[in-house]
């Protein structure tokens, strides 16, 4: 059986391979458990680029995971990446998104590696998904979501290729209007906070929206007054 490798692990290698993080203390925030739900959280801030965030959630005795991978550049001029990983009774799902958090438009030639990706996990069956979310406009088309059983090995890989590509972009990226940037991050997380979702709806419901907003908006996207 095929062992799925963490997106912890393949942010943290891909990173520390070409920048310094400094972990950043969230306190009780941490490690929240209720309901049978354990979220446990850990963020950095990298060196000249911006904020990591990585989650990790446990419910229903083990038999739902999920973990997520947030990279929100706030002092280069490039996309919010954001990576889920759910495994639910032996379905997975991947999902590697790209969210349009920039000052200038994205080059389609800084696109094209990440639609070239996407070709080459074609194999992989894509998730079905019929709603609509209020950053479907803001969310690029070279992100992705795929599902299925018994496709651990080929789904790290294709998250692992991601990471990898967008690092190298980050290494190479200059660095822009700090204070203009972090604001579009900003207000991309209380957006997704105000308008709300699965995810944090059942946060707020079981820690209040004090501390959700603190979650989202603070540990995950790294807005300091949260």
């Amino acid at each position: 059986m095929d062992k799925h490798t963490s997106l912890e692990v393949q942010a943290l290698s891909a990173l520390t391979r070409s920048f310094k993080l400094h972990k950043v203390d969230l306190g009780q925030d941490a490690h929240l458990k209720k309901g049978g739900m354990a979220f446990d959280t850990e963020a950095w801030e990298i060196e000249g680029i911006g904020h990591l965030c990585i989650m990790k959630m446990k419910a229903f005795l083990g038999l739902m995971r999920m973990e997520t991978v947030v990279i929100a550049p706030t002092q280069v001029d490039l996309p919010l990446f954001n990576a889920d990983w759910v495994n639910a009774a032996g379905t997975e799902t991947q999902m590697v998104e790209f969210y349009d958090t920039q000052l200038e438009p994205w080059p389609h030639a800084s696109q094209a590696h990440f639609h070239e990706i996407l070709d080459r996990y074609g194999d992989v069956p894509n998730g079905e998904s019929t709603a609509t979310h209020w950053y479907d406009s803001i969310l690029y088309s070279c992100s992705c979501r795929k599902t299925g059983r018994k496709l651990t090995e080929r789904l790290s890989a294709m998250t692992q290729d991601n990471i990898d590509a967008f690092v190298a972009q980050l290494a190479e990226a200059l660095a822009c209007d700090a204070d203009a940037k972090a604001e579009k991050v900003r207000t991309f997380a209380e957006t997704l906070f105000s308008q709300g979702g699965p995810a944090v709806d059942q946060v707020t419901k079981l820690f209040g929206a004090e501390t959700a907003r603190r979650l989202i908006v603070g540990a995950m996207y790294g807005m300091k007054d949260a």
